[in-house]
Formats: C-alpha cells, sequence, structure tokens
C-alpha cells in the first residue's frame, strides 16, 4: 500500500495541509480531526478505507500543525472554518464527497451538512454533537456544563498555551491518556502530537477555536436539519459528551441513525477503529442501512 501523500491546498484564502491516500480517482472521503489532533488522528481510517478503493484526505484544520495560523479569534469562528472545508471540497474536483468529523471536526461537519447539503453525498459524525443539540441539553442537564468546563479555562488568552508550552505539553498527553482506554494512545503517537502541538503559534490557534465560538449562545438564522443521510457513531463513556446528545443530535435529521459503542470513551475512531472503519464502509455502500447495530433510526 502507497505510502500517505503531503500536499498544500488553497482555501478560503489560506493553505491547508492535508494527508492523502488511496487511488487517485477514487470516491472522496474527507476526514475533518477535532481538538487536540491533526492529520494523523485518522491514521487508522486513511488505511483502511484506501484499501477499499476509496481517496481520503486528511486535513490539519485551520491553525493545526502545518496549516495556515490566522492570529485574530474571529478567524476561527464556525463560518470560515466551513468555508475552509467548501473549498477542499471545491479543490478536490469532485461534485459530491463523503464527510467524516470527530469532535469539533464534527461539529464543523454539521454545519456543512447543513448549509451546503449539495456537497455531500453523506455525513458520518463522531462523538460531536449538532449545535441545536448542545444547546437543548445544557438547558434540560446543567451537568454538562460541568464535563465542558475545560472550555472555561481555554477562554483566558494566553494562559493555557503558555502553560502547555512551558511543561512540555506534559497537561495536553495525559488528557489524551486519562480519557481514553489504556493503551489507546502509544508512546510514539503522543510524540507525534508534541510535534504537532510545538509548531509555531499552533496551541494558540488551536485553543483560539473555543475563543471564537464557545459563548456565542444564539443560533444563528440559518438551516438547522440535516437532509443528507447521517450516521453519528458514539463513545458511550465520553467524558466530556454525554451520549445523550447523539439521540438529540439525530433529532434534527430528515434520514439518521446512530451506533452507540457502550466501551468506547470520545476517542472511539481509535479504540474501535476496526469497527467504526466497518460502520462506515457499511453506511457508504449503497443502501446506507446498518441493520445489526442501528440503536436510533429517523427516516
Amino acid at each position: 500500500m502507497e505510502a500517505v501523500e503531503h500536499v498544500y491546498v488553497e482555501t478560503n484564502g489560506i493553505r491547508l495541509h492535508v494527508a492523502q491516500k488511496g487511488p487517485a480517482d477514487g470516491e472522496l472521503v474527507l476526514l475533518l480531526h477535532g481538538f487536540p489532533e491533526f492529520w494523523y488522528g485518522w491514521h487508522k481510517q486513511l488505511t483502511s478505507l484506501a484499501e477499499k478503493g476509496f481517496r481520503m484526505w486528511a486535513p490539519d484544520q485551520r491553525g493545526y500543525n502545518l496549516s495556515d495560523k490566522p492570529k485574530k479569534v474571529a478567524d476561527y469562528r464556525t463560518g470560515e472554518l466551513v468555508k475552509d472545508v467548501v473549498g477542499l471540497i471545491k479543490a478536490s474536483g469532485r461534485e459530491k464527497v463523503f464527510l467524516v468529523g470527530h469532535d469539533w471536526g464534527g461539529i464543523v461537519a454539521w454545519r456543512v451538512a447543513r448549509e451546503y447539503p449539495g456537497l455531500l453525498h453523506k455525513l458520518v459524525i463522531l462523538n460531536a454533537p449538532h449545535e441545536a443539540a448542545m444547546r437543548q441539553q445544557i438547558r434540560q442537564h446543567p451537568g454538562q456544563l460541568v464535563r465542558s468546563s475545560y472550555a472555561a479555562f481555554f477562554q483566558i488568552r494566553a494562559l493555557p498555551e503558555k502553560l502547555f508550552q512551558l511543561s512540555d505539553w506534559t497537561p495536553a498527553s495525559h488528557a489524551l491518556r486519562n480519557t481514553s482506554r489504556e493503551g489507546t494512545f502509544s508512546d510514539d503517537d503522543l510524540q507525534r502530537y508534541r510535534s504537532a502541538w510545538d509548531q509555531p503559534g499552533a496551541m494558540r490557534s488551536m485553543l483560539h477555536w473555543y475563543r471564537a465560538n464557545i459563548g456565542r449562545v444564539a443560533l444563528p438564522k440559518r438551516p438547522l436539519r440535516v437532509s443528507v443521510p447521517t450516521l453519528v457513531i458514539w463513545g458511550a463513556k465520553d467524558q466530556f459528551l454525554g451520549h445523550e446528545l447523539a439521540e438529540k443530535s439525530l433529532s434534527y435529521c430528515e434520514k439518521g441513525q446512530g451506533i452507540l459503542l457502550g466501551e468506547a470513551t470520545h476517542w472511539v475512531h481509535h479504540e474501535e477503529a476496526e469497527r467504526v472503519n466497518r460502520l462506515m464502509l457499511q453506511f457508504i455502500h449503497e443502501t446506507g442501512t446498518i441493520y445489526d447495530e442501528t440503536l436510533y433510526q429517523r427516516r
């Protein structure tokens, strides 16, 4: 199997680093990572789906690793992040792609699906809530605020990134290991993450995603319904996001299915890679219906 290719793609006035794999003429699967990952977080999906004939793109999203890092907080609002993805799709030359997102990448993917459904065949979400569902959850279950309390610390300008750097990224490394199943992140994995976090301005830019978007409570006047077929895969032992968010998010989908993986955490695509890959492939194929593991369905 060929090695991962590394290219840069111009989109929305910036340049994004994109890891690519698979046959050039294969249908495109675009993978959007979350915090505090980068393209490498998808390495198990890149290889598995490329071997099935798909063209895989995993960008370092705006501010991460080798991609451009605008300095203003406002440059990281979801509207700009969505434009980045739309630009990537157009640069690919495909009319439509399969879009996959985890964590912040999933939040961006939800909005791309709502605002640009014509660009997507299907949507796959891993442990990332529809923003309206998240607001609903916070109103009904204030305990969600406790789970997400780390986001308040990230609002402090300059301090979190400085503390992370001075400690050689130890808190970030510990956070990955302490919130995942034992053995999920190897020493080699964490060294790769440290190298990505150590890129000039990277951690500041990564935290700007929180600073630009957390606390913007009012829902903008834009479509909330998702018309493209959607699969939500959720690790039930997520310490940050309650699994109730999976069903709430699916309530905004016209054609949605949800899979709850009972022993997986927030890092479901690492811990249950083989199963996640199989579910994604099964969903991508013609019917898109998962008969044996569907927990929630909306048709």
